[in-house]
């Protein structure tokens, strides 16, 4: 494969991914698809239909994802949540500052950008802060704090960092049919626990579902199957193309909107490049735009009270900070990074989920305290 080759492919890569994160901010947009609003309608009013719907886009991210692996198409193993070491503190400590911040700041980060697109300013300061505390967490001066303390508390993974692979080390399977097995039973169950339930889900609702989880296992496709290249022509060795990890990856966005604050920055040193997670992020907000557009809804929005402008900075700080930590945010831990089966996934968002519960009942104890 030439140079040339090469970058073309690279070109199909991010149009693709582009393409298909325009797509899922419509669904996004129309169908309120959101991890906090999830916690909220669930904690607050004991509404179970959001929570359904974000299920069931975990489950046809497992799946997918699980039966990609099986026929050998990807390996969980390139991914970034393939660590020999559990950053177990990180992950969980991280995950609560980023459910703390998601409440706080009305929205995780792909709520803001939808928010974003329909012309809520709120959002957009949230997304600075965010990209500012993430930017600083990645490689400034929370970075060298996080490497030097938090970072340094590990768990060993046994037989690996993925559920797959404890899996096929108990039984003797094979790894690719292992992680089907696992994929199969984890998104079988979640099937059960939605459908079980009495409480009504509305077709859109459960299309959205579907249509969000499908969306990260075509990204998965584009980063891992199109993105690939098995022998660079200048360094000889594999490597995804356009993904900042140099890894396969799919939908995360703490880190991509720290990116394009960095790249708004730094454009001129002549290292910065587009990334997969880059466009992901303008995807979701074009995708957001052109529906709020067409279904005559974008309004401008702004703070009216300095104590709403202070909180939102506070969230969105505290989400760049810990969506770093957490190595991913509602997307990239709670959708990507569930679809493998990740156990240090599962850690990182049951502290996204104990903060938004922790930030929840405070907003509530403050409600009524206020009237």
């Amino acid at each position: 494969m030439t140079l040339d080759q090469i970058q073309l492919q690279t070109f199909a890569v991010l149009g693709l991914t582009f393409l298909l994160a325009a797509l899922a901010g419509v669904l996004f947009h129309r169908s309120h698809f959101c991890t906090m609003g999830a916690v909220s309608d669930w904690v607050i009013m004991g509404d179970r239909t959001r929570s359904k719907q974000w299920a069931l886009a975990v489950a046809v991210a497992i799946l997918g994802f699980g039966l990609m692996a099986w026929r050998g198409w990807i390996s969980p193993l390139n991914t970034i949540y393939a660590n020999s070491q559990l950053t177990w503190l990180s992950l969980l400590f991280g995950g609560t500052l980023f459910g703390v911040g998601m409440v706080l700041g009305s929205g995780c980060p792909s709520k803001s950008l939808i928010r974003l697109g329909g012309g809520n300013l709120k959002s957009l300061v949230v997304l600075m802060a965010m990209g500012i505390s993430g930017l600083a967490t990645l490689r400034g001066l929370t970075a060298v704090w996080r490497v030097h303390s938090i970072d340094q508390v590990t768990l060993g993974t046994g037989p690996g960092p993925f559920m797959g692979q404890w899996l096929a080390s108990a039984t003797g399977l094979t790894l690719p049919l292992a992680w089907l097995i696992s994929a199969c039973v984890l998104s079988g169950l979640l099937l059960v626990l939605i459908f079980r339930d009495r409480q009504f889900m509305p077709r859109s609702v459960a299309f959205s579902g579907v249509g969000v989880g499908a969306a990260v296992v075509a990204v998965w496709w584009v980063s891992g199957v199109l993105g690939f290249v098995p022998e660079h022509p200048e360094t000889l060795e594999p490597i995804f193309l356009a993904t900042a990890s140099g890894r396969m990856e799919s939908m995360s966005l703490t880190a991509p909107v720290a990116h394009w604050w960095d790249a708004f920055m730094y454009f001129s040193d002549g290292s910065k490049r587009l990334t997969l997670g880059m466009v992901t992020v303008l995807g979701l907000l074009v995708g957001a735009l052109g529906s709020a557009q067409s279904q005559g809804t974008f309004r401008w929005e702004g703070f009216t009270q300095t104590p709403d402008l202070a909180l939102h900075l506070l969230g969105g700080t505290l989400m760049g900070i810990g969506g770093v930590m957490a190595m991913g945010c509602t997307v990239g831990q709670g959708l990507s990074g569930l679809s493998t089966l990740s156990l240090g996934s599962f850690i990182a968002v049951f502290g996204i989920v104990l903060g938004a519960v922790v930030a929840l009942q405070w907003q509530l104890r403050r409600a009524e305290a206020l009237g």
